[in-house]
């Protein structure tokens, strides 16, 4: 199984990569841009089948390491 976490900053924390790379983009011409929000996305292999337990677990490493949850948003999928 394969988890894939995505983990974005909570709206109303600032974002000042992100508000560079919309800066950059607008030098750069692209003013259809209004705003850039930046996160990471991490991708675990996993070596259990039970979905349930790898979602128990994921969840659990979010929590503890992969995500600062007072900033930071996360979602997961296991596939």
């Amino acid at each position: 199984m394969t988890a894939k976490i995505y983990i974005t900053l909570k709206s109303g924390v600032l974002d000042p990569q992100g508000k560079a790379v919309c800066q950059a983009l607008a030098s750069l011409r692209f003013e259809e841009v209004r705003d850039v929000r930046i996160g990471k996305y991490v991708e675990l292999k996993l070596t259990t089948e039970d979905k349930e337990e790898a979602e128990r677990r994921v969840k659990e490493m979010c929590e503890k390491l992969l995500a600062n949850t007072v900033i930071e948003s996360y979602r997961f999928e296991i596939v």
